[in-house]
């Protein structure tokens, strides 16, 4: 008869981070087909800088190289930002986030397992609120634009921070659909007007909305891999999705529908791969229902009334404040006692 207890064979990090990469390849492929290739140069940068930033903190702190850098988790760190970054931005641009999420908020933290904070969200946020003209600077989708950029011309714009000679950057550049929304409704236009835009598609911006169904089958198959539990991006999309309707359907004429919010912006991007972090989220079931439901209400509300169009990475931020207080107060009732 066997008895108890039984050792299984848990998924390494490595395995579990590198099956998020797997993840992430059709929305790379997407944005490539919306965007074009300098995205690609962008993901490399970052994740040259996240590797060597790593190996320059593990160093210092005289901790093994090799078995950290083979984890992933800079990795997926590192695209992460690439992929919340305009793909035209100048190289140095991800260079600094990357290197303040790797550096500051997880190294100096102690590493994987100790940031309390998601230091792709907090690299982002830097970047935001330091360089918030550089940050709004997207290229228009290929399908929007008559001459789109080719690959050379993107990457003579990232390294030399100009076009070449004849190309017009406001030829090519483009607000995203939040943030045409929000212009818009402080002009007093109604939501049926401003959704007629080019930049809109059916769901979503237009191009965008491939983006964000590809974030979503990528999201499906690390649930089908039970990499993540289906209380973070279900919570997470349904009180956005409630949210968005409840305001919708008390005024559809100035709030967008909840199609909208959930096609849009980070939002898939963030119920599969943001905020199902397992270090800065918390640990508990419940727990994880309350936070993904606090992230999807703040962002709306910074969407709809804050200075930002998408409020997605400060929402993450202010949750991971509120991880401790969550776990404390959400964990289950230990067999044989009572309440």
């Amino acid at each position: 008869m066997n008895r108890s207890p039984y050792i299984s064979n848990a998924p390494s990090v490595g395995s579990i981070m590198f099956k998020v990469l797997l993840a992430l390849v059709p929305g790379i492929a997407a944005y490539v087909w919306v965007y074009g290739g300098g995205i690609l140069v962008t993901l490399i940068l970052a994740t040259i800088t996240a590797l060597v930033a790593e190996a320059a903190m593990l160093k210092l702190r005289k901790r093994p190289i090799q078995p950290f850098l083979m984890d992933y988790s800079a990795i997926v760190t590192a695209w992460l930002l690439a992929l919340a970054i305009p793909p035209i931005a100048p190289w140095w641009l991800i260079v600094v986030g990357t290197l303040f999420a790797i550096v500051i908020s997880k190294q100096l933290y102690g590493g994987l397992g100790y940031n309390p904070f998601n230091p792709a969200m907090i690299g982002y946020a830097v970047l935001l609120i330091s360089f918030p003209v550089l940050m709004t600077k997207w290229p228009a989708a290929l399908q929007l634009t008559q001459t789109p950029l080719s690959f050379g011309e993107q990457l003579h714009l990232i390294f030399s921070g100009a076009l070449p000679q004849g190309v017009q950057i406001d030829a090519v550049t483009s607000a995203t659909p939040l943030d045409y929304l929000k212009t818009q409704l402080m002009l007093k236009h109604e939501v049926s007007n401003i959704t007629q835009a080019p930049v809109f598609g059916v769901l979503g911006g237009k191009g965008n909305e491939w983006i964000t169904g590809a974030y979503l089958l990528g999201g499906l198959y690390l649930l089908q891999q039970k990499i993540i539990s289906w209380h973070l991006p279900t919570a997470f999309l349904a009180a956005l999705a409630l949210i968005s309707g409840v305001f919708w359907l008390v005024n559809p004429e100035y709030f967008a529908s909840p199609l909208f919010h959930l096609f849009s912006g980070a939002s898939m991007l963030c119920a599969f791969f943001i905020i199902t972090d397992p270090v800065s989220g918390p640990t508990t079931p419940k727990g994880k229902l309350y936070f993904a439901a606090g992230v999807a209400i703040i962002a709306y509300l910074i969407r709809v009334y804050g200075g930002y169009p998408d409020g997605i990475a400060f929402a993450v931020i202010f949750m991971n404040i509120c991880v401790p207080l969550i776990d404390a107060h959400t964990q289950p009732r230990v067999f044989g006692h009572e309440k």
